[in-house]
């Protein structure tokens, strides 16, 4: 379960939308606090519930000679201590079974990659967690298909189930975005959120790192809260030209204020 002094996210708001935010990925013990910190701080003076969200281990790579994390067990150690010393709730990515047990034991949200999005055996593992899931919807799935994705977290008993748009693959080397599937997916009675940075990459580069388009993380985001998102998902970095992952798609941290006002005015106007 969720902190208690957190609203329960699962529930859908219809006065306000919700924030999944924080770095790619663990890179050191102090960076996390910092950056969750500053956006709770910001979320705070904006009335924005705010999940912090960072990868203890990159497990869909490129490249053999990238950045995975550094160390299991520490990385997730520091994830759950920016949960207890905010008090805000937690999210991480899983990719097996295994790891669903590992992570459920440190943070309140399981994250199932796009890529894992049909994986039965990992959706139900994560499920019988108990934890609040959020299923990322593949680059190759329809907004309809993801009801069996949904159906699968259900038939574990775990009615805490969150999806996630994130581009869908248009050609090679790009993904776009059909506003059309937020209110599609919507229809399962679950929250949809929209993640504004993955859905702004450009994977396949000829030199084995993800680019991304940065420049456009404004306009994403206001147009998903303009078609009704219940979340906005923002990876964020305070240098993304050092980051150790995703840097060419992330949102420079100190722009993450200016940018939420402008959604909360747009939320309101609706």
């Amino acid at each position: 379960m969720l902190p208690s002094n957190i609203p329960h996210l699962t529930v859908r708001d219809p006065n306000m939308f919700f924030l999944i935010a924080g770095p790619c990925v663990v890179e050191n013990d102090i960076m996390p606090l910092e950056v969750a910190t500053h956006i709770r701080q910001v979320c705070d003076r904006l009335n924005i519930p705010f999940i912090f969200k960072s990868s203890y281990k990159k497990a869909n790579r490129s490249r053999g000679d990238s950045f995975t994390g550094i160390g299991n067990e520490r990385a997730m150690s520091i994830i759950s201590e920016v949960g207890k010393k905010l008090g805000i709730p937690t999210l991480t990515d899983v990719h097996s079974e295994e790891e669903a047990g590992f992570a459920a034991a440190y943070v309140d949200v399981l994250q199932i990659p796009a890529f894992l999005c049909r994986q039965t055996a990992l959706l139900i593992a994560a499920g019988r967690t108990g934890k609040t899931v959020n299923i990322k919807k593949g680059q190759f799935s329809s907004p309809e298909s993801m009801k069996y994705a949904v159906q699968k977290i259900l038939s574990t008993g775990n009615v805490n189930v969150m999806l996630t748009e994130r581009g869908t693959t248009f050609g090679y080397q790009d993904l776009i975005v059909d506003m059309r599937a937020i209110p599609e997916m919507q229809k399962f009675n679950v929250p949809v959120i929209l993640d504004v940075t993955h859905s702004l990459q450009q994977p396949n580069q000829p030199e084995g790192v993800t680019g991304g388009k940065p420049e456009l993380i404004e306009i994403m985001a206001k147009t998903g809260i303009a078609a009704g998102a219940d979340g906005i998902f923002i990876e964020t970095h305070p240098d993304p030209g050092k980051a150790k992952s995703d840097g060419a798609n992330m949102l420079r941290l100190e722009l993450l204020e200016d940018l939420l006002v402008k959604l909360v005015r747009i939320r309101k106007a609706l």
